[in-house]
């Protein structure tokens, strides 16, 4: 079911994810998959629907105070980071607490998270308990959806409520950069690009 972006539907959003639902919305780049992070059934829910191998899920989270319940200490390495570019669309890659799902990490026992650039999606976040899981909205080896439609059309079953909020404008997912070493790497390059990275980072970024 489609529904438009509003505040009642974003309440029904956060009952759904609650109650081990699956959603999709646009995230600060393009649709992804929504399900509470500490509900393994749910988040295996998302690698049926996408009939993908378990690999890890980033998450997104509502605000920076939101990183102690997932990592297992920060580093000043990713307090760094995240000073230069949160908000943004960066997804940083930290040691996992032993508590965060490993349906979440893949059995890396690593997580990456990323605060949104986008106040009305922090907002979601936030009152979907403060962190959604936010992988692609698409069938493993398609592209990302755009658009609430698309989402539907990829998906005829298996998500229980999208939430439109129009089509996406990004032009490339989130950067992910994996901080649990030095120097540190960058496992994707995307939005925030390696030069912006270097100008930070310098000789730390491998």
């Amino acid at each position: 079911m489609i529904v438009p972006d509003n505040e009642i539907n974003r309440e029904r959003v956060a009952k759904v994810v609650a109650a081990g639902g699956l959603v999709a919305f646009r995230t600060d780049t393009f649709y992804g998959l929504g399900v509470d992070p500490l509900n393994p059934s749910a988040i295996r829910r998302i690698f049926h629907v996408k009939d993908r191998e378990q690999k890890p899920i980033l998450l997104l989270i509502s605000d920076a105070s939101e990183v102690n319940r997932f990592i297992e200490k920060r580093s000043q390495i990713f307090d760094l980071v995240a000073r230069s570019f949160w908000p943004g669309p960066l997804t940083i890659v930290a040691n996992a607490k032993p508590s965060v799902p490993t349906e979440l990490t893949a059995s890396t026992g690593t997580i990456g998270l990323r605060l949104p650039g986008d106040d009305k999606l922090r907002d979601l976040v936030r009152v979907s308990g403060g962190a959604l899981t936010a992988t692609s909205a698409n069938p493993s080896g398609s592209s990302p959806a755009r658009s609430a439609v698309e989402v539907a059309a990829y998906f005829s079953i298996g998500i229980d409520l999208i939430l439109d909020s129009g089509a996406s404008a990004a032009t490339a997912a989130s950067t992910v950069l994996d901080v649990t070493e030095q120097p540190v790497r960058i496992i994707r390059e995307g939005a925030v690009s390696r030069a912006r990275l270097e100008s930070v980072l310098g000789p730390k970024l491998g």
